[in-house]
């Protein structure tokens, strides 16, 4: 499949698992035929903070997006996170992208002081107040607005991610499109139901739909690395060993699933890498 002629967007979803490379990642990525870099979030791990971690590669890049994917809203102080992402909008001149989630790990909300029971009602909460101060609005009870104004007027592009109802309606209410951690069999059903609460709450044109899917590329070692840091990152789950069987491997696997979204109606792909060899990147590239 040559996406070159398709107007589907490719980004990278970049490993975690050794923060110092990632420069090496975003360099190649900026030179390549890649839309996007996502990074994903997470408190009680062994990764990079995402914001801090987008800010370094936005300012060794000039051409890509750099992506939360996704960041877990509940867990952070709502006016700051406003500031940073209207910050990280306008000094990347709109090529930040942020997404959002809840999060599902019980010892992140146990750091972070938040309650697991109620992280969808935060989270609804948090955009409006984002949404606020995003447009210039005062923040309320005394305070005035929080500055800077991001690159677009209503603030950064949203993107939400889930599974749930509530999560998919979120996107209508809030967001200006999906992101779907699912294979084309699944996604499809999700992608509709986005569409639906689209169409029910009388947005303009359509949702931004993001597929995500879980690449390794190259030698036996490298698939091996990749898999065995899925595993370990899924461990919660008690579905790792299903997450694993799902990543490919291949250039033809890859090409299908592109196929498969690109079917549905999505307009980027995101190929999420957990082994850490850089050399992906390029043997990537080789398969648009």
């Amino acid at each position: 499949m040559n996406t070159a002629n398709t107007t589907l967007d490719v980004g990278l979803g970049l490993p975690i698992g050794d923060p110092a490379a990632l420069l090496t990642w975003a360099r190649r990525a900026d030179a390549g035929p890649f839309s996007t870099l996502g990074l994903l979030d997470r408190l009680v791990h062994d990764n990079p903070e995402p914001l801090v971690a987008l800010s370094v590669l936005a300012g060794a890049t000039s051409r890509v997006r750099v992506q939360t994917e996704v960041l877990l809203a509940p867990l952070r102080g709502t006016a700051l996170l406003a500031k940073q992402a209207a910050t990280l909008d306008r000094m990347t001149g709109g090529r930040f992208v942020l997404g959002l989630g809840v999060g599902g790990r019980e010892d992140d909300h146990l750091v972070a002081a938040t309650d697991l029971r109620t992280r969808g009602r935060l989270l609804d909460e948090q955009m409006g107040v984002m949404r606020r101060l995003w447009a210039g609005e005062a923040y309320g009870d005394g305070a005035g607005p929080v500055g800077p104004a991001p690159a677009r007027a209503e603030g950064p592009q949203v993107l939400f991610g889930g599974f749930q109802p509530a999560a998919l309606e979120r996107v209508a209410r809030w967001g200006d499109g999906f992101l779907a951690a699912a294979p084309p069999s699944w996604a499809g059903g999700l992608f509709d139901t986005v569409r639906r609460f689209w169409a029910e709450y009388g947005r303009d044109g359509e949702p931004r739909l993001v597929a995500q899917v879980n690449v390794a590329l190259g030698p036996a070692d490298v698939v091996q690395d990749a898999r065995s840091r899925l595993l370990d990152y899924y461990a919660f789950t008690g579905m790792a060993e299903r997450m694993a069987e799902g990543l490919l491997t291949t250039p033809a696997a890859i090409r299908a699933a592109l196929s498969a979204y690109a079917g549905l109606g999505v307009h980027e792909v995101m190929l999420y890498c957990y082994g850490v060899d850089p050399d992906q990147v390029d043997r990537l590239a080789d398969v648009l």
